[in-house]
């Protein structure tokens, strides 16, 4: 059973004005966990911060931010300003995802509203009044980058968007992410004067690893495609994953894209080759599967793993 599930009761709100740092301030409430929660816990953080450099040539790559990490051997293989804080665009539904999974089992029953329904932009495709299970949603959440399916979910776990963000935040503070804040489910632009969400490549090489270990999350990341059959409860929706890396590169298992104007092209990528486990984070990207790509490869390439890419 999830966090949410269990010790939302020992969760406090306090209203606290955040000074400016590096790039991005937020004016909203920034939600603190109960210490003895947080020391309960096993934080991942990566263990090293020297980054590993040999001959090969290092990739020059017009991404604004960019990280790569093996979990394997604790080392980082490439950083470029992984600790600026940038908008995610829908990098924020892996946070969602999580959420969702620690709240609710797969099978919970989430019925549509016209809010989900009519939220805009990328959508898997959901109508008012139908009813999905959270596993379905997550599908259409993960592989189509669903803002329709991130707000059912959101409102279908806790009620409301705001709830629902608040917890977001809350799993933040305790996987340690402290450049990290959630404005809605989805990773939308919100009109002013809200704030945008932001994050790090660090911190979301973190909260990468993290949803990995959720073994529903791992299983529909890797997912290329998914049929949700017809049922009276909803129409049939075909979906398929937006990450092609999936199909066009060795080893790769997901994980996420992202995309607003103020955030850019984004991409989160997981790879295992010969033992090898590596998590890539790009934001701000002009060109963010053909950078992910040569970032793979010049990783794999330090570790003196050959890939026939």
């Amino acid at each position: 059973m999830g966090f949410f599930a269990t010790g939302i009761v020992g969760v406090k709100t306090v209203l606290k004005q955040k000074a400016p740092e590096i790039s991005i301030l937020s004016p909203l409430p920034s939600y603190l966990v109960n210490s003895q929660l947080v020391q309960s816990l096993n934080i991942w953080k990566p263990a090293n911060t020297h980054v590993l450099s040999k001959s090969t040539q290092k990739p020059v790559i017009s991404a604004k931010a960019a990280y790569v990490y093996d979990i394997t051997t604790d080392t980082v293989l490439y950083d470029k300003n992984s600790k600026e804080r940038l908008p995610i665009a829908s990098l924020t539904k892996i946070a969602t995802a999580i959420v969702a999974l620690e709240s609710k089992k797969p099978d919970t029953s989430i019925q549509i509203s016209a809010k989900a329904a009519n939220v805009g932009e990328d959508s898997m495709g959901i109508t008012t009044g139908e009813t999905y299970t959270l596993e379905e949603l997550m599908y259409g959440l993960v592989l189509h980058s669903g803002n329709d399916a991130a707000m059912a979910i959101a409102e279908g776990i806790s009620g409301d968007v705001p709830t629902f963000v608040a917890h977001m935040n809350q799993k933040a503070k305790i996987l340690g992410l402290t450049d990290t804040f959630f404005v809605n489910p989805s990773g939308l632009e919100e009109d002013p004067p809200l704030p945008h969400e932001y994050s790090t490549a660090y911190d979301l090489a973190i909260l990468t690893k993290y949803a990995l270990s959720l073994p529903l999350f791992a299983k529909v990341a890797a997912t290329v495609e998914y049929d949700i059959p017809y049922t009276s409860n909803h129409k049939h929706i075909y979906l398929f994953n937006e990450t092609n890396l999936l199909t066009s590169y060795p080893g790769v298992k997901g994980v996420k894209t992202g995309y607003t104007p103020s955030a850019g092209l984004c991409l989160i990528t997981y790879a295992e080759n010969d033992g090898h486990k590596l998590i890539g984070v790009i934001l701000n990207s002009e060109s963010r599967r053909e950078e992910m790509r040569a970032l793979l490869n010049y990783s794999f390439s330090l570790l003196g793993v050959k890939v026939d890419s």
